[in-house]
């Protein structure tokens, strides 16, 4: 079965790629503008499987090329990653974001529709719940994303919904993540963000590896165990895992669901530097600085239903987590980049 990954040279889309070509008999296609990942993703998943991906260099607002893309293969089902999703870049830039991540969306399903294909598994985010203020965080608790980022995924879950309203033979499945670490345990592939990091852990990494000087830690005065914020983390693997669960129930039905990927655990910020502190050996800089306005003191999922209708729940925790990904940052101190500055 050939499968379509919008997307896939990133971060989680390379993890879901291993995963597929380890576990199904499918062919992959992946299809990424390369704006925020990188072509050596792919081939080191080659590496890893023996098995070859076909790739194409595009972006999804250029509707021919991925009309071109769907017309030489046959392709069965979509899973789509493709999208920008920096939250302070988009608020800095947000028609940039609504434009590329919406109009995107909306050229894939458009050329999807033309060729039959009516299976998708969309790569939303826990952002769309915006502020919750009660955890866990189940599917049911109310919408309200507060940032660009957050609004395009909630909007394109509704356009989604939407599609499927005017045609019941759609089948489609919105995972909403909470927050992906960790790397392939080979430590080939793993998070490569351009410049300073926006996330917890490549900071964490980046600071453990001397690239950057010291963790800046917003806020310890929150009511959590330690003061510090509290978040779902979950092992990129678990989460692409989730995602060819997700495969299974769209090719087998029709509808549209939303399901929380997360471990339904909360740790703390102070907690995950602990646990990296005990995978690297070292002691981790780091200071305490203000709050940044709008965060909760403590956010997690309710991943019940992804156990129920998916068959799907994550297994590593957090120090097998910070494990991998220390392993990936010391194999590639300046992430990808690190082959290309060896050629």
């Amino acid at each position: 079965m050939s499968i379509l990954l919008t997307g896939g040279a990133g971060y989680i889309g390379s993890h879901t790629c291993l995963e597929l070509l380890n576990n199904k008999d499918n062919e992959v296609i992946v299809t990424d503008n390369l704006s925020n990942s990188n072509q050596i993703a792919l081939k080191r998943v080659e590496e890893l499987t023996g098995k070859r991906i076909k790739f194409e260099k595009i972006d999804l607002l250029d509707t021919q090329e991925l009309i071109r893309v769907f017309s030489e293969n046959n392709i069965k089902a979509v899973i789509h990653f493709a999208g920008l999703k920096s939250v302070g870049e988009s608020v800095q830039n947000p028609l940039y974001y609504y434009h590329n991540n919406i109009a995107g969306t909306i050229s894939l399903c458009n050329v999807m529709k033309k060729f039959s294909v009516r299976k998708l598994v969309f790569s939303s985010s826990a952002t769309v719940y915006g502020l919750a203020q009660q955890s866990p965080i189940s599917e049911s608790t109310p919408l309200n994303a507060t940032n660009p980022y957050g609004r395009t995924k909630l909007i394109i879950e509704e356009i989604l919904r939407d599609l499927y309203e005017s045609d019941k033979e759609w089948s489609i499945a919105l995972l909403r993540y909470f927050n992906p670490i960790g790397a392939h345990k080979s430590g080939l592939i793993g998070e490569d963000p351009n410049g300073i990091p926006n996330n917890l852990t490549p900071y964490i990494t980046q600071v453990a590896v001397g690239k950057l000087n010291e963790l800046r830690i917003f806020g310890d005065d929150y009511d959590t165990i330690d003061g510090t914020g509290v978040r779902d983390y979950i092992h990129v693997v678990d989460l692409a895992k989730g995602h060819l669960k997700a495969l299974d129930k769209v090719m087998k039905s029709t509808g549209i669901e939303a399901y929380n990927l997360g471990t339904g655990k909360g740790y703390s910020v102070l907690e995950v530097l602990r646990a990296f502190e005990k995978a690297t050996g070292k002691d981790i800089p780091y200071k305490i600085v203000d709050r940044r306005p709008g965060d909760v003191a403590v956010s997690y999922a309710d991943p019940t239903k992804a156990k129920n209708d998916l068959g799907w729940k994550a297994e590593k925790e957090i120090d097998q987590m910070c494990v991998d990904a220390w392993n990936w940052q010391m194999k590639n101190v300046n992430g990808y980049k690190t082959e290309e500055l060896m050629k």
